[in-house]
């Protein structure tokens, strides 16, 4: 019997938790709300992440590829045993194609960890209709691959995401601010003065006013004829099977074509300081929370060794041993844990849906995408259960070493 788990170990344990029921109510009662406190923090911060990672890529590629800009050298080099002083300014940067931009969407969609690879042609424009004009960005884009990566066709609030030669998308606040509506024609003159008259097919809302009022989407060859750059793209736009490893793949990509390559990872840096502050702050709160776990269960069993040191003395008398002694209070700290922590998981699991159905947005959609993982709720059940276990060790080795006779006599 010594060394293993017997059941008479589990009946003792369970025999000294139930006749000490106000005790193990108010440790299971603190260990559940630990837990709670943990289950809630970690499920919302990954729902915010989550709802911002979402956010930020539906919006954007998860890696582009651009050209590099134009740099200025000096005609001549100094020459030695003369004081020269030469002065280089930057020179202003024109818009510019990708070289060898088909070869490069060929190579990279050859690559496992890349899903989609779109090029297109974006480019400061006028928008004038009647006596309203408004500076835009104008995207040539190719529908049946950038769609895919930045899902325009879920944001039309009206007509369709249709992008043939002559058909232009606009934002909600663009269309309002030149009073057009679906189906009427708008002049735009691109930076080469360049011009076509472009028909409205579709008007959508990106969430963003000023996204709203400055973006436009037009066929790559329509964008391409306004730039004055036929068969050229000025970015190289991508996505990836793992989002997190974006910035590994940028470089990979980078080192493999020449070719400056950021991912979404390097341009939203605050974020990801921001992310990290929170998982810091999150961390810490989880360890002060199982350490007061930890303190209330080991407090709990020393007081419940030192209310049974008569009944320990009995079962020492009648042959029980060190090491079953031992196992009886260890179980005692793990069954609090696991107890506490089941219902803690289910309390904070439940605080977080009911947080999440609480609070809306002005027009009733979620604030916050939900995200409840699995082993969210299994990690906390077993850390909580193990807390116990390693909480219950110095009162059940004082329990253990307990002489006896000095315990039978009181």
């Amino acid at each position: 019997m010594n060394g293993r788990w017997s059941p008479f170990e589990w009946i003792t344990a369970l025999r000294f938790l139930r006749e000490g029921r106000m005790q193990t109510l108010f440790i299971v009662a603190a260990v559940s709300i630990g837990v709670a406190v943990i289950v809630f923090m970690s499920a919302m911060l990954s729902s915010l992440q989550a709802n911002f990672v979402k956010r930020v890529l539906t919006s954007q590629p998860h890696i582009q590829l651009i050209p590099p800009d134009e740099v200025a050298r000096p005609l001549r080099a100094p020459v030695a045993g003369t004081v020269s002083q030469t002065i280089v300014q930057r020179p202003a940067q024109r818009i510019r194609s990708i070289d060898q931009w088909l070869k490069i969407k060929t190579q990279l969609s050859a690559w496992p960890e890349i899903v989609t690879v779109s090029p297109t042609m974006s480019g400061s424009a006028l928008a004038v209709r009647g006596a309203a004009s408004r500076s835009i960005t104008l995207t040539g884009v190719d529908p049946d691959e950038y769609f895919k990566i930045v899902p325009i066709q879920d944001y039309i609030v009206a007509g369709q995401p249709r992008v043939s030669t002559d058909d232009i998308l606009v934002g909600t606040e663009l269309a309002r601010a030149l009073g057009a509506s679906l189906g009427d024609k708008i002049n735009i003159t691109g930076a080469t003065s360049a011009s076509r008259v472009l028909t409205i097919t579709g008007i959508f809302d990106l969430g963003n006013k000023g996204a709203n009022l400055r973006t436009t989407y037009v066929a790559l060859r329509t964008a391409q004829a306004l730039n004055n750059l036929v068969g050229g793209v000025t970015t190289i736009d991508v996505t990836v099977r793992d989002i997190y490893a974006a910035e590994t793949i940028a470089r990979n990509v980078q080192a493999a074509t020449g070719v400056e390559a950021d991912s979404w990872i390097y341009t939203n840096a605050q974020f990801f300081t921001a992310v990290n502050a929170q998982e810091n702050s999150n961390t810490l709160i989880r360890f002060f929370v199982a350490l007061s776990v930890a303190f209330g269960i080991a407090s709990v069993l020393v007081v419940s060794v030192i209310q049974r040191s008569k009944d320990i003395g009995i079962l020492r008398a009648m042959g029980t041993s060190r090491g079953q002694i031992l196992r009886v209070f260890l179980l005692q700290g793990g069954l609090l844990g696991f107890l506490g922590s089941l219902a803690g998981a289910a309390a904070g699991g439940g605080a977080v849906i009911f947080w999440h159905g609480y609070l809306r947005q002005a027009d009733g959609s979620e604030l916050f995408q939900l995200v409840l993982e699995p082993s969210l709720f299994v990690g906390a059940v077993l850390i909580a259960t193990v807390t116990g276990f390693a909480a219950a060790a110095a009162p059940a080795l004082r329990a253990a070493k307990l002489d006896p006779v000095v315990a039978i006599r009181g």
